[in-house]
C-alpha cells in the first residue's frame, strides 16, 4: 500500500526552498506519466505520494505555513488523494480555454464526472466515486474540476499484472471518446498504484 504523507515525509520551508527547483522538475517528469488525455478537453491526472507532496509542500510554501496544526490540515486535505493500493485516485479537468463555451459546455455536460470509465482487458468498465469530499454538480452544470476513485477488483488488478490491456473514457452523450490502449508509460505508472492482497 502507498504509504501517507507525515509530518516528518515533508520539506522545512527553508529545505524546501533550497531544493524547490530539482524536486519541482522530477515531480513534472513523474507527472508525464500521471496524465491521461481524454478527447481535446478532458483529462486525467493521475495522482500518487509524490504527487500529493509537491501539492503540499506548494502550499505550505505559499501560505508561509510552518507551525503543526497548519500542516497537519493540508496533510488531512491531500492524504486521501494518495492511491490505497486497490484503487487509482485522480484529478478530472474538464478544460475549455474560452470562457463563453466552457460556460455552455459545464451546462451541456451535467454528470460527465460519472461518465468515466477505465477498463482493464475484456472485464465491465470500472465506474468512479466521484467527489467524496464535496458535491461539485448541480442539475444546471458540472464543475471543471473533480475527483475521482476507481476501485480495481482483485482479479482485475491480477490481469493488469499479467499483460491486459488498459483502455480509458469518456460515454456522456455530449461527449464520448475511447482510449484504447492507454500509452504504456502511464499504463506501468498506475500498475505502480496497484497491490494484489
Amino acid at each position: 500500500m502507498m504509504q501517507k504523507l507525515t509530518r516528518d515525509s515533508l520539506y522545512s520551508l527553508e529545505q524546501y526552498a533550497e531544493i524547490r527547483d530539482q524536486f519541482r522538475a522530477d515531480v513534472m517528469r513523474h507527472k508525464r506519466n500521471r496524465r491521461l488525455p481524454l478527447g481535446t478537453n478532458a483529462t486525467l491526472y493521475f495522482e500518487d505520494r509524490l504527487t500529493m507532496q509537491y501539492q503540499i509542500q506548494e502550499m505550505l510554501r505559499i501560505e508561509r505555513i510552518f507551525e503543526a496544526a497548519g500542516i497537519v490540515d493540508e496533510l488531512d486535505a491531500y492524504n486521501p488523494l494518495i492511491p490505497d493500493g486497490s484503487n487509482w485516485k485522480a484529478t478530472f479537468m474538464v478544460e475549455f480555454p474560452e470562457v463563453d463555451e466552457r460556460r455552455a459546455m459545464l451546462e451541456a455536460l451535467v454528470g460527465i464526472e460519472k461518465s468515466v470509465w477505465m477498463q482493464i482487458g475484456e472485464y465491465p468498465r470500472i465506474r468512479p466515486v466521484a467527489d467524496e469530499d464535496l458535491e461539485r454538480s448541480d442539475d444546471n452544470k458540472t464543475s471543471a474540476v473533480h475527483f475521482l476513485r476507481f476501485e480495481v477488483p482483485a482479479e482485475q488488478i491480477a490481469a493488469l499484472q499479467s499483460g491486459a490491456e488498459l483502455a480509458a473514457g469518456i460515454d456522456h452523450s455530449n461527449y464520448q471518446v475511447d482510449v484504447r490502449p492507454v500509452a504504456d508509460n502511464v499504463r506501468r505508472s498506475l500498475l505502480g498504484d496497484l497491490q494484489q492482497s
